[in-house]
């Protein structure tokens, strides 16, 4: 099995990066494993942390139509290049944590999707440097207020409450050949989602490579790369699961939005 990089907090409100064990201990490390964290003394057992989404980024930068199948189901043609928005910090959730749905919406929907963690300072970078400022993946849930989408004709209250971008549950350093991607909704036998990564219209590193040409990309920055085909919406009560190979499975829960 692949290291599984963690972020935690313990009963007492440090937060540390770690190295999750088998046995899911924590072992933690002195800095961010992209800033050449190393392992120290100490040991968290299960009991002695909280998981947190795997990092903390400046900003999430996501890329929308990067499946040709979810572009067609969107109405639109495949853009001729990487069509990216901003998502906020603020809108970051773990595994297992709720997603709210905000009183605004009457259709929010799921958008399973693999995530990329950038290791290092990376500008103007050409794609065959890029594969070398990709620090590691996890998994993402770009949730999307859907009728405020197509409401504002522009994305960011749509994509930007808070809860609506869950994180996790840990970062690896390498994708399996041939990885797929299954969103599925309450344990349903048939996933709502299921594509190959490698269908994607524009891999990792040409992502990478076009967003360091706009804007300075930071160490634990987080680019979400597109969902396939299959986006429906969510219900108050549901469970979603996103599924990577090689990654692991990323769950929430929706409720209603608190008052």
């Amino acid at each position: 099995m692949a290291q599984r990089y963690v972020r935690v907090k313990t009963k007492k409100g440090q937060t540390y990066y770690g190295k999750l064990q088998l046995d899911r201990s924590v072992q933690v490390l002195d800095a961010p494993p992209w800033l050449d964290g190393t392992e120290t003394d100490l040991v968290l057992e299960v009991d002695d942390y909280l998981l947190l989404a795997p990092c903390a980024p400046s900003k999430i930068i996501a890329v929308g139509k990067n499946y040709a199948s979810h572009a067609a189901e969107m109405g639109s043609e495949v853009p001729k290049e990487p069509l990216i928005f901003l998502k906020p910090p603020s809108s970051i959730i773990a595994h297992e944590q709720v997603i709210y749905y905000p009183k605004q919406s009457q259709r929010v929907d799921f958008e399973g999707e693999l995530a990329v963690i950038i290791g290092d300072r990376t500008k103007n970078c050409t794609i065959e440097e890029a594969k070398s400022k990709i620090w590691g993946y996890t998994i993402a849930n770009d949730v999307t207020a859907r009728d405020l989408q197509k409401k504002d004709g522009q994305w960011t209250r749509a994509k930007g409450f808070d809860t609506f971008c869950p994180l996790g549950p840990w970062i690896v350093r390498e994708l399996t050949s041939g990885a797929r991607l299954e969103t599925i909704i309450n344990d349903e036998d048939t996933p709502k989602q299921s594509a190959l990564l490698e269908d994607m219209v524009f891999s990792a590193p040409e992502i990478v490579a076009h967003i360091s040409q706009i804007m300075t990309l930071l160490p634990g920055d987080v680019i979400l790369t597109g969902t396939p085909e299959g986006i429906a919406p969510m219900q108050i009560g549901d469970t979603v699961s996103v599924e990577i190979e090689s990654i692991g499975v990323l769950t929430n829960t929706i409720e209603a939005m608190p008052d």
